[in-house]
C-alpha cells in the first residue's frame, strides 16, 4: 500500500483520466449523465489509490483505468430498467419476429408471433413495446466491451502504431516470458502467484519479467528510432537471439517454436 502523500499524488495526477473516460463513455451511451460518471470515476480512482500495491509490478495507470471502467459498468447496470428475464424475452420475441418476417415476406403480426411461441398475445405485445424503447442493452460484458474501446486521451497515430508493435512484440516473446508478461501486466496477477503456478522462485519470475521488458524496450527502439541517435541495447540475450526476435515481430509471428533465450555474458 502507498502512504497518504503518495495516494494524493496518484489521485491528482490521474484525475484528467477520469474526466476523459467519463466524456468518452457518455458520448457512446448518452442516456448516462456525464456528471454521474465523473463522480463515480473519481471515487473509483481514490479507492484504487488506497488499494494500490506497487510491489505487484502493475503500473498504477493501468490498474486505475480498469477500476474506473469497472465502476462505470456497475453504475450503468444499476441504471438499467430491464431485468435479465425481460431482456431474454425481448431477444426471443424479436428473433421469432425476424424469422417469420423473412418467411412471410412481410412484417409478422403479434398474433402470429404469439401462436408460434405459444405465448399469450399480451406478453408478445409487451415484449415488442419494450424492444422499441431506446435503452442501451446491458449485460455482463456489453458495458465493459464499450469501455474497452475507449482510447487513452493522449493516443495518436504514432502511439497507436507503437501499441501495434508492442502487441506483436509481446506475442513474439519466448513462451515463458510471454506468459509472465501477460499474467502480471494484463491479468494483473501478483508475482508470487505466477511463480507458484510456474513452479519457479519469485526471483526467477522477476528476472524473466525484467528481461522481457528489456526486450520490449529494444523492440520499440528498433522500430521507432529516428535514425540519428544510436540505439542503446538493453536486453542481455545474444545478438542472434535478439535479431530472431525482431524478425518474428516484423513477420507478425508468435514465439511458439522459440526457445527461452540465454543471457549473453
Amino acid at each position: 500500500m502507498v502512504d497518504r502523500a503518495e495516494r494524493n499524488r496518484l489521485v491528482e495526477a490521474n484525475l484528467p483520466l477520469v474526466g476523459y473516460l467519463a466524456s468518452d463513455l457518455h458520448a457512446r451511451a448518452t442516456h448516462v449523465p456525464k456528471e454521474e460518471l465523473a463522480s463515480v470515476g473519481a471515487l473509483a480512482l481514490v479507492t484504487a489509490a488506497d488499494a494500490f500495491d506497487p510491489s505487484l509490478g502493475v503500473p498504477f495507470g493501468a490498474y486505475a483505468r480498469r477500476r474506473i471502467l469497472g465502476a462505470f459498468a456497475d453504475e450503468m447496470r444499476s441504471m438499467d430498467w430491464a431485468s435479465r428475464g425481460i431482456r431474454k424475452r425481448i431477444k426471443e420475441v424479436t428473433a421469432v419476429r425476424e424469422t417469420l418476417t423473412a418467411a412471410f415476406g412481410r412484417t409478422a403480426t403479434a398474433d402470429e408471433i404469439a401462436t408460434t411461441m405459444g405465448l399469450p398475445r399480451a406478453d408478445v405485445v409487451e415484449a415488442l413495446a419494450d424492444a422499441g424503447r431506446t435503452v442501451t442493452t446491458i449485460d455482463d460484458e456489453s458495458v465493459l466491451d464499450i469501455a474497452a474501446d475507449i482510447p487513452f486521451p493522449e493516443e495518436s497515430a504514432e502511439l497507436r502504431a507503437r501499441r501495434d508493435v508492442l502487441t506483436r512484440a509481446v506475442a513474439a516473446l519466448p513462451e515463458r516470458m510471454r506468459a509472465i508478461v501477460q499474467a502480471i501486466y494484463i491479468e494483473e496477477r501478483p508475482v508470487k502467484d505466477v511463480a507458484e503456478e510456474l513452479g519457479v522462485s519469485h526471483s526467477a519470475v522477476s528476472q524473466q519479467r525484467s528481461e522481457a521488458i528489456r526486450l520490449l524496450r529494444d523492440a520499440l527502439d528498433r522500430f521507432f528510432s529516428d535514425g540519428d541517435t544510436p540505439v542503446e541495447v538493453t536486453s542481455r540475450v545474444s545478438p542472434a537471439t535478439r535479431d530472431a526476435y525482431f524478425d518474428r515481430i516484423e513477420s507478425g509471428g508468435d514465439a511458439a517454436s522459440a526457445r527461452e533465450p540465454a543471457a549473453s555474458a
